[in-house]
Order: C-alpha cells, then sequence, then structure tokens
C-alpha cells in the first residue's frame, strides 16, 4: 500500500518583464512623466548597468525591468520585441482620462480609442516605438 500526499503548489506570477531601452534616464522620465508609472527601483549595479524597474500605478501589476541594451544586436531590437505587432497591454479604469493624458503628453498615438466586445481600447507607441494597448475592459473590479 502506498500513500498519496497531496502535492505541494506554488504561488508563481511574472513580476517583470524586461523591457531593452537606449538610456535609463530618457526612460525613466517617459514612464514615470508621461505614462505616469512609479519608478521602484534605480540601483546601480556597475560603471554601466543599473536595476530599473518602474510599474503602473494600482493593484497587482507586473513590472518592468528597464534594461539598456548592451550591444548592437541588442540596440537593433529596441523599439521592435515584439517584432511590430502589440507589446504591452496596460489595463485602467478610465480610459478617457488616460486618453487625454497621453495627448497632453503627445505621445503617439497609433489608433484612437475604440468600443470593442471586450471594453474600450487605444494602441500608442512609447519613447522607443515598442506599441501598447490600452484597454478598459468592460467587466473590471
Amino acid at each position: 500500500m502506498s500513500i498519496s500526499y497531496p502535492k505541494k503548489t506554488m504561488n508563481q506570477y511574472i513580476a517583470l518583464i524586461s523591457l531593452l531601452v537606449n538610456d535609463y534616464d530618457e526612460a525613466i522620465e517617459f514612464y514615470t512623466q508621461k505614462l505616469n508609472f512609479n519608478l521602484l527601483e534605480d540601483t546601480k549595479m556597475s560603471e554601466t548597468k543599473r536595476w530599473v524597474v518602474v510599474a503602473p500605478k494600482g493593484k497587482g501589476s507586473c513590472s518592468l525591468l528597464l534594461a539598456k541594451a548592451s550591444d548592437e544586436d541588442q540596440r537593433n531590437l529596441i523599439g521592435n520585441q515584439s517584432g511590430g505587432r502589440v507589446f504591452m497591454f496596460l489595463y485602467t479604469d478610465n480610459l478617457d482620462h488616460d486618453y487625454q493624458n497621453l495627448l497632453k503628453n503627445k505621445v503617439t498615438i497609433v489608433r484612437p480609442p475604440s468600443e470593442e466586445v471586450y471594453g474600450k481600447v487605444l494602441v500608442f507607441k512609447d519613447l522607443y516605438g515598442n506599441q501598447w494597448d490600452l484597454i478598459e475592459p468592460k467587466y473590471h473590479e
């Protein structure tokens, strides 16, 4: 007779997504000043490398690790880490307010707000050209 023990479950979640940037300070400025993200950490690791983490204001959000490209191959991918597709999906509870903020901060709007079956959505580009969906879901907490 064998004894069966319950399997231990893991509490896993995606904490950080690495985003290639050209310059730490210009990326920090864009994300904190134009998108109103919080700067969570900016730690010098070496003369050329920093650990820079930003995140949207709000609960339960994944954070971005702003990673300065360190060689030509990485520099060639800045702004195109997803092959031209929308790369990031940012949820909001007030798309109209956030849209006005993007316009005020002269953020490039690729597709203006529209109503979809899942909610309101618009597409914008970050300072390097990565495309983002800004979504106000129809049903949110």
